[in-house]
């Protein structure tokens, strides 16, 4: 019996060893043999792998020009020639970010580094493979939320009632403001500050990369000013997504590594090249993505059309064949990928009404679930629907209804709307309306995790400017008594035809006798409920969901008392005892104070622009 044991225990050892021979073959081998940099010698020659077209890695032959030390903290850079038929045209070559050199048979590391521009001569950097290696080896921080759900969020500790504050050394995608204070161009510029890709150095990063589909030339510009400063370059060359059944099943050392950022009709595809795989994970560019330390966004692989030549940069361009797995780290030396991971997306679709003869009307993607990187995709992407289907030339109306689906929290119903004379609103539009900011608040809330379970837009046209312009206001009662109306009389213009007079009043009550009161006459689409600071993701979302008073018509307001917000109410009038009695004595919480406006509301039939001031004298009374 001990001995059938011995025996099969044989053989499951020799079943394994033949599989640990053929499988890893595919897939990379479970420890690669590697040369230290201190085994680099100038004229050591050797070869890389990389993929020139379609989706097999090819060699390509390399020669050591020198180890330049130090390099970046605690990491060496070794200098290589390429010379190979293409890349004695090409020179340098983004998207080879992670192409693997080897030396006597053993990884040196990855092509990583290029001269800035107008390089001349094939000449790259490769960065060591031991960094590398101890990124992929890198365990993901015990359940990490967006693979595994149940990590504390990256807030500060505050009291209850207390306005949460972001701490100073949360998630580097994080937005830094309180919350219901979200916008996406602040963002970005913090973004900037951060992570933002030194580009006067003179050996830097081959950029990542990103290619576009699906995309005008307004929406590229939009995403590029987004993207470009953290080391993404938007190329409207190809990065549209199928589902090849021929593609490789699993990633392959110098195989294409790319990161889905937007799938469908709308695509964003960052294209790398994989370094090193060991079983499911594998290591890959080089260099960080965004340097985003750990993440979570989709992976794919990669398939390669042509490397485009250029005096200043040259790029892969590609599309991806086979999703596959979750980018988990995006560090200094190395992206790492595992193959067993799926990142969190949303579906995104948008539907156009009123578009004559547009030749597509429903648009579906698939956008990544990330603080920074989904409002901005969801901006692109209904930029990008708008150019490429209702891009006109002429006076527009147009209306945006979307629905925004928060797991475990219902829906949430937003409409932005707009006139324009002579064109279509694009990504950067998008990006400060009530949608995205809403996008942007959620991800980046300081007390819950949440998942966003989909948007649904509907974008309807009406090819006329529906919007009249508010020319001047005209004061008919300078002075008048406490408690009386006065009247103003707007001059209101249209695109075409004559001027239009509409007559309309404000009630000034009795406490303001004596004071001369400043009236303000505002477009009814700027007016939104007072709301109190949120507290809660729950008190966010009912703000959120809070819609203008009268889109289409004008308010008279003016300033008539402080109110207050606190714990969730809102009370517009208290007199200065009880805001005293309010404020703690022992503690620095207190009532957010506001101004409260006295309004009076009139309809249009028209959106109305522009604004007007006017100052009324309410007479004293006479005792």
């Amino acid at each position: 019996m001990r001995g059938d044991l011995l025996h099969l225990t044989a053989l499951s050892a020799g079943l394994l060893v033949a599989l640990g021979l053929t499988v890893p073959l595919a897939r990379g081998q479970a420890q690669a043999p590697t040369i230290p940099v201190s085994e680099i010698k100038e004229g050591m020659k050797g070869y890389g792998l990389t993929v020139f077209k379609g989706t097999k890695p090819e060699k390509f032959d390399v020669e050591v020009v020198g180890v330049l030390r130090n390099f970046r903290p605690s990491q060496e850079l070794i200098l290589v020639k390429t010379p190979h038929p293409r890349l004695n045209v090409t020179k340098n070559v983004r998207g080879m970010s992670g192409s693997p050199i080897y030396f006597d048979g053993r990884l040196a590391g990855a092509y990583a580094y290029s001269w800035a521009a107008f390089q001349v001569e094939p000449v790259a950097g490769v960065t060591p493979i031991a960094p590398m290696l101890a990124e992929m080896r890198r365990p993901i921080p015990p359940g990490f939320w967006p693979l595994e759900q149940s990590a504390p969020l990256p807030v500060a500790p505050h009291q209850a009632g207390a306005q949460p504050k972001r701490q100073a050394l949360g998630s580097p995608n994080r937005f830094d403001g309180a919350p219901g204070e979200y916008d996406l161009a602040t963002h970005a510029e913090q973004m900037r500050a951060r992570l933002a890709v030194d580009t006067s150095r003179t050996f830097a990063p081959a950029v990542t990369p990103l290619m576009v589909a699906g995309m005008g030339d307004r929406s590229v510009a939009y995403v590029r000013k987004l993207f470009a400063p953290l080391g993404l370059e938007p190329m409207q060359a190809g990065g549209g997504t199928t589902d090849d059944p021929n593609a490789p099943a699993h990633f392959v050392d110098g195989g294409t590594l790319g990161v889905q950022l937007v799938a469908g009709d709308v695509s964003f595809f960052g294209l790398g090249t994989v370094t090193h795989v060991e079983g499911s994970k594998l290591c890959g560019f080089g260099h960080p993505m965004m340097e985003a330390g750990t993440t979570a966004l989709p992976s794919a692989i990669g398939k390669v059309h042509w490397i485009f030549a250029s005096d200043q940069h040259s790029s892969k361009i590609g599309e991806s064949v086979r999703a596959l797995g979750a980018l988990t780290q995006d560090r200094q030396s190395a992206v790492v990928v595992d193959e067993t991971k799926i990142a969190p997306v949303f579906p995104v679709t948008v539907e156009l009404q009123g578009v004559v003869g547009a030749p597509k009307t429903h648009w579906k993607s698939v956008v990544s679930e990330e603080r920074f990187m989904s409002p901005s995709l969801v901006a692109a992407v209904l930029g990008s629907v708008i150019e490429a289907s209702a891009s006109e030339r002429r006076d527009v109306t147009w209306t945006l209804k979307s629905k925004l689906r928060v797991r475990g929290k219902g829906t949430i119903e937003f409409e932005d709307f707009g006139v324009a004379g002579g064109g279509m609103p694009d990504s950067g539009d998008f990006g400060g309306g009530r949608l995205v900011r809403a996008v942007g608040e959620i991800l980046n809330n300081p007390w819950e995790h949440v998942r966003i379970e989909g948007i649904e837009a509907v974008f309807a046209v009406d090819y006329r400017r529906d919007a009249v312009r508010l020319r001047s206001v005209e004061l008919l009662d300078p002075v008048v008594d406490p408690g009386e109306k006065a009247r103003v009389r707007l001059h209101l213009f249209p695109l075409y035809g004559p001027e239009e007079v509409r007559t309309v009043d404000i009630q000034l009550p009795a406490e303001l006798a004596g004071k001369e009161v400043e009236v303000e006459v505002v477009p009814g689409y700027d007016l939104v409920p007072e709301s109190a600071a949120p507290e809660s993701l729950a008190d966010l979302i009912a703000n959120l969901a809070k819609k203008p008073s009268m889109p289409r018509g004008v308010a008279l307001q003016h300033k008539l008392s402080s109110g207050v917000a606190w714990h969730g109410h809102v009370a517009h009038r208290l007199p200065n005892f009880a805001m005293d009695a309010l404020r703690p004595a022992n503690a620095d919480m207190a009532p957010e104070p506001f101004v409260h406006y006295r309004r009076a509301l009139f309809p249009m039939d028209r959106f109305v622009e522009g604004r007007g001031r006017v100052k009324i004298k309410v007479r004293a009374v006479v005792r």
